[in-house]
């Protein structure tokens, strides 16, 4: 199937409300380190990354980009940015470090004074509760795919509210279920390296029931003005043609990858169609009556990860799969254009269609891009400068995707960069470099490539500026 080339806005056109929100994200685990540190105990991407051959050259998140020890300088990088917002995660296990009991409170206090410096420098805290770091106690009882965790979540959940939940305007309870789901469990790729599709489709369920109820405590705990937010790495699925076989491929990977999330949150129920192609793999009996009112508690806004699309066609995927009764049915396919580091291919208009799909299927929902950007091999030439043109380019075609979809009346709210440093890219260790500033992991010195300064003049001019 073909697509039509979007037509280019001119610079004029390419302007943002006085209001929008400019971000950047991260996550506790790529760029915290300190693993060890004031009572944090191991979370499950620690004890996979120093499993033999989970993670490229054996890199760990021990030191990662070292934040925990430098979080003020950080935070004073995203000023000079002029950052409207910052997205980071809490790290369960630095929090809660069995996933069960009282805080920490030196955990606790971490996350305090960096929502303290925030504040302090006119930055809006962006709070994700969940970003991957299961602590290692509960995985070791089961991990998603029992039950127990959603409630112990919750638990989680309450300990974070009573502490901030006085200057944290924005709460995201669960960063991409998906991966944690079926990367976690269903291929293997991504910890705890498990690879049971049954139990990745009850880990589904769990992270949806996760979600539920901690939308339910920061109702009772946050401040009544919260925004409560939930963000998804939905899916541009695109068939290779309109024959029924590829529109079938495609119809099942949008119900593993899009469905299994947007309908029990937004509508009550699990798609009829996922539960018909699961059915030799599970009868959903995990389900209990009263799960479904939980987890479509309403929230205030979604957010959406994006970074490249996804093509089908009827075939077969080999085993491992993250996709659970449909790896017999799709296989996927490389999209043409131009490709990053990770060799994934840059197609905005990817974005373009999640944010108009979601105009439609989810009327009145405010939306946030709360994850986009590439991995270049970028690297400090001579004089310490780091040049990222392809960046640049990849930021000012999604920004301009967004814009469009602004236009045909996505409510589109705010976009978040990913990511703020080089960090720690999960199974890719340092090898891929995201971030908009360079660190020099040995020295730990930040250095601002040229998208970041680019970034910072449309933060500055709420529009993309003339090339």
């Amino acid at each position: 199937m073909t697509t039509t080339t979007p037509r280019t806005a001119t610079v004029a056109e390419v302007a943002f409300p006085p209001a929008f929100r400019w971000g950047a994200a991260t996550a506790a685990y790529q760029i915290e380190g300190a693993a060890d540190e004031d009572g944090r105990t191991p979370s499950i991407w620690d004890t996979f990354s120093k499993t033999p051959g989970k993670v490229r050259n054996g890199d760990t998140g021990d030191i990662a980009a070292d934040h925990y020890h430098r979080m003020r300088e950080d935070v004073a990088l995203m000023a000079r940015l002029g950052l409207t917002d910052y997205r980071f995660s809490v790290s369960w296990p630095r929090v809660q470090p069995t996933g069960r009991g009282p805080a920490s409170q030196k955990g606790l206090d971490f996350y305090r004074a960096l929502v303290d410096e925030l504040l302090a420098n006119g930055i809006r805290p962006v709070l994700t509760l969940y970003h991957w770091d299961l602590p290692q106690e509960l995985e070791d009882a089961g991990g998603w795919p029992q039950r127990d965790t959603a409630q112990r979540f919750a638990d989680y959940t309450a300990l974070v509210a009573e502490a901030l939940g006085d200057r944290v305007p924005t709460w995201t309870t669960l960063n991409e279920p998906w991966c944690a789901a079926f990367l976690g469990y269903a291929e293997g790729v991504h910890a705890p390296g498990r690879t049971e599709p049954k139990a990745a489709l009850r880990a589904a369920h769990h992270l949806n029931l996760a979600h539920g109820l901690a939308v339910g405590v920061l109702r009772e705990q946050a401040h009544p003005s919260a925004e409560v937010s939930l963000t998804l790495n939905l899916a541009a699925v695109r068939p290779l043609s309109d024959s029924p076989a590829d529109t079938d491929a495609a119809r099942r990977i949008d119900a593993l990858a899009n469905r299994i999330f947007l309908d029990p949150v937004f509508r009550g129920h699990y798609p009829e169609d996922l539960r018909a192609d699961t059915a030799q793999l599970t009868d959903w009996s995990f389900v209990r009556d009263d799960d479904l009112p939980i987890i479509c508690r309403p929230i205030d806004s979604l957010g959406v990860n994006y970074y490249t699309p996804t093509m089908v066609a009827a075939g077969s995927h080999p085993l491992p799969s993250p996709w659970p009764a449909a790896q017999d049915h799709a296989r996927f396919l490389p999209v043409p254009g131009p490709r990053t580091a990770m060799d994934w291919p840059v197609d905005a208009e990817g974005l373009y269609e999640l944010l108009t799909r979601l105009r439609d299927e989810l009327p009145g929902t405010p939306l946030l891009v709360t994850e986009n950007g590439a991995a270049y091999d970028d690297y400090a030439d001579p004089e310490g400068v780091v040049h990222d043109p392809e960046r640049i380019t990849y930021l000012r075609a999604h920004l301009e995707a967004v814009h469009r979809a602004m236009a045909a009346g996505a409510d589109v709210r705010g976009y978040f960069v990913w990511s703020l440093l080089d960090n720690f890219e999960w199974a890719y260790g340092y090898s891929k470099r995201f971030g908009m500033v360079h660190v020099d992991f040995a020295s730990q010195r930040r250095t601002p490539k040229d998208s970041a300064r680019w970034y910072a003049d449309v933060v500055a001019h709420g529009r993309l500026p003339q090339d």
